[in-house]
This record gives structure tokens, sequence and C-alpha cells, in this order.
């Protein structure tokens, strides 16, 4: 098994929405934790910027975030859920471990 695919996006939600925009993850988590190729996900804030997330979602591959996800309807209820909170919008970056020494998964 090839190592998964992380997803990272730096997420800046508008001043005065972060309860808001938990408690829409917490309803929007489920959309992506259904997809086919999802892995698993975090969501962190910032300690130095409570108003700054990360959002990490691992993927078996690329194409499973950017064609199976993105192009699924329930993208479009993520986006509704999601998309209004960001100012400005995020970036979102895909990266595979390169860790020195480590073991591919099994």
């Amino acid at each position: 098994m090839t190592a998964p695919v992380l997803e990272i996006a730096l997420l800046q939600v508008r001043p005065g929405q972060t309860p808001a925009f938990e408690a829409a993850f917490a309803q929007a988590q489920s959309l992506i934790a259904g997809m086919p190729g999802y892995v698993r996900h975090d969501l962190q804030r910032c300690l130095e910027d409570d108003h700054r997330y990360a959002l990490l979602v691992w993927w078996e591959t690329l194409e499973a975030h950017t064609v199976g996800f993105r192009g699924s309807p329930q993208y479009q209820e993520w986006r509704a859920l999601l998309h209004h909170f960001y100012d400005p919008f995020p970036t979102v970056e895909h990266f595979v471990d390169v860790t020195p020494g480590r073991l591919p998964p099994s």
C-alpha cells in the first residue's frame, strides 16, 4: 500500500464566527468522512490566532480528494455549510510522507 496523501488547508475564519464555524464543521465532517478514499481528518485551532485553523485530511489518493470529493454532491453541501466563514479563501495543498526511515503502511 502506498502512503496516504495529506491535504492541508489553512482556514482563516471571519472574526466572531468561530463558534458558528465549529458547529457547522461538526455537521459537515460526516460528509467528507463518508467519501470513497477518505482515511481520516483533524481540525486544529491555532493557539496564537483563535480565528485560524488547520484542516488536515488524509486520502488514499490525490484523486479521491480532487476528483471524487470535489466532484460530488457532498462537496456542494460542504461548501454551503463552510465556505462563507473564510476570509480569505484558503489555499489547499497536498503532501506525501517522506520521513527518512519510516516504514510504509502495511
